[in-house]
């Protein structure tokens, strides 16, 4: 049976897990495609965005591998203003929680006296890292959502919702964790507010 990739743009609210012994929604609730499929990698109760769905053991071990170096994008609604030495930290950080951690791009998209929008972009994803790392700085993380991870990027599909990956979009994954270049920008941003829908909304809420 051919396996299935997945796209799914994860609301807060759900773990990233195939059941919970809490009794928390799980992301396997919005997803109804016939198969039973796991998330590759993690995004955490309260953040969102972009989550990977797959039965395909081999390709999500390769995706979510640090050695395969797959970017990852999100958007971070940070509570009052950041101010650019704080910024400058961030992009320094070696350690966090006494473990090295790969270099992280930090960009200033937005920001006002009440919220500061702020880019990061890692190459490696440990347990709430970003999450962490702003909790270092005394800063409180309002919002936090995945908009792209490799060549795949969340666009404007609806909260809830998913899509099935093209295979030009699984292969170019894979050629990624290979250090191979692929056609085309990957570095395009989607939107940081509520995004609309291009999909039929799936699955339970």
């Amino acid at each position: 049976q051919k396996a299935v990739y997945i796209l799914l743009n994860k609301p807060r609210g759900f773990v990233t897990t195939l059941s919970d012994e809490k009794g928390r929604r799980t992301v396997t609730e919005l997803v109804d495609c016939g198969l039973r499929v796991y998330p590759v990698g993690r995004l955490d109760k309260d953040s969102e965005g972009l989550l990977l769905m797959t039965d395909d053991g081999e390709f999500a071990n390769k995706i979510s591998h640090p050695s395969g170096g797959i970017k990852k994008v999100y958007y971070v609604m940070i509570a009052g203003r950041i101010e650019n030495n704080t910024l400058d930290s961030l992009r320094a950080m070696k350690m966090l929680e006494g473990e090295p951690i790969n270099p992280v791009e930090v960009e200033l998209m937005e920001r006002s006296d009440n919220a500061s929008k702020v880019r990061f972009v890692l190459s490696e994803g440990k347990n709430r890292q970003i999450r962490k790392m702003c909790e270092a700085h005394g800063l409180s993380v309002m919002q936090l959502r995945r908009v792209q991870m490799g060549n795949l990027r969340l666009g404007n599909l609806e909260s809830g919702a998913y899509r099935h990956l093209t295979d030009e979009e699984r292969k170019d994954l894979l050629k990624l964790t290979n250090g191979e270049k692929i056609h085309g920008r990957t570095d395009l941003r989607a939107g940081f507010g509520k995004a609309g829908a291009n999909r039929k909304r799936t699955g339970k809420r």
